[in-house]
Parts: C-alpha cells; sequence; structure tokens
C-alpha cells in the first residue's frame, strides 16, 4: 500500500505526547510527503520557543501564531503535526476539515505522563502534571474526536501506527469520503 497518492493535507491531531512529530515525520516518508510540525513553523517565524511566547505574550496571543501558520500550511499536500490546542478554536477546526483530512491521535493518560515525565519545555503542564493532563484531555476530547479519524497509539509501535493510517488513507481515498 506504499505508493498511495494523497492529494490533501494530512493532519495529525493529538494530546501532546500521543506521538505527533514522531509519527508525522515517518508517515511523511512513507507518503513521499513533505512533513510541517506547527510548532516548529511557529518558532521560526516568530524566533521564540513556544514557552517564550506564552510567558512573554500569553496563550491568547500563542493560539493567534497557531490559526496564522495553520492557515498558511493548510493549502500545502503534506503531513501537518499540529499543536496539542489547536483543536480548541472553531476557525482552526474548519481550517483541517476543509483542507484535507484529520487524523486524532489518541493516547491514554497514564502513557502521555509517562512520555511527558521530566519535560520542562510544556508551558501549560507547570505543577500537578497528573491532574493538568487528566483535565485538558476532558476539555479538548469533544474536539479531538471531531476528526475524520482515530488511531489509538497507547500500546502500539511506531511502524504499527503508520500502517493504519496508511490503510485509512487508502479506504478514505477508495471510498471518496
Amino acid at each position: 500500500m506504499e505508493g498511495i497518492v494523497v492529494n490533501e493535507a494530512v493532519f495529525l491531531t493529538g494530546f501532546m505526547g500521543a506521538g505527533k512529530t514522531t509519527v508525522g515525520g515517518q508517515l511523511a516518508k512513507v507518503l513521499g510527503l513533505d512533513v510541517f510540525d506547527t510548532d516548529h513553523v511557529i518558532e521560526k517565524t516568530f524566533k521564540k520557543s513556544i514557552s517564550d511566547i506564552f510567558a512573554d505574550q500569553g496563550e491568547a496571543y500563542f493560539r493567534e501564531c497557531e490559526q496564522r501558520v495553520l492557515r498558511e500550511l493548510s493549502s500545502k499536500r503534506a503531513v501537518i503535526t499540529t499543536g496539542g490546542g489547536v483543536i480548541l478554536d472553531e476557525g482552526n477546526r474548519q481550517i483541517m476539515k476543509k483542507n484535507g483530512i484529520t487524523i486524532y491521535l489518541h493516547c491514554s493518560p497514564s502513557k502521555i505522563l509517562k512520555r511527558l515525565a521530566g519535560d520542562t519545555t510544556r508551558p501549560l503542564l507547570h505543577g500537578d502534571q497528573e491532574q493538568k493532563v487528566i483535565t485538558m484531555l476532558e476539555k479538548r476530547l469533544p474536539y479531538y474526536l471531531e476528526a475524520d479519524y482515530t488511531v489509538n497509539t497507547t500500546m502500539k509501535s511506531v511502524q504499527t501506527i503508520i500502517s493504519e493510517i496508511v490503510n485509512l488513507l487508502y479506504r478514505h481515498r477508495n471510498l471518496g469520503s
């Protein structure tokens, strides 16, 4: 099934630590597409780390930067990995729905906590990480579930996840849905 032709953006959404960046890079190679990580593009475009943007200008400003970058990337035939909170904005969800296929990478809270242990680069997770992860996931889950497809990443290898996504893309293309 390698060699599938994808004629639209493939957006990967999910909570921080779900595997978007890792899966996105390898998925892009399999599909022969470029990959863009919205957080990396924001840092490059605005010449600041995400943590510094949050500290200096606040979350609302960061979300404006995020939407601007998402809008610019959405017309590309590429794999686009998004920040975990991109789905909080209705405009962002519409951009993704209009311009491509959205795949939610689901991961259990316990696995997310293990993956994020010791990570000090996540501005929204300072303090009680466990409670913050659970609270944020509860708030975001309805929006994540608006994705075209969901793939559980909790106990799977990257290769298994990519195979599942390629199969979804193949079926999506053939069903025209």
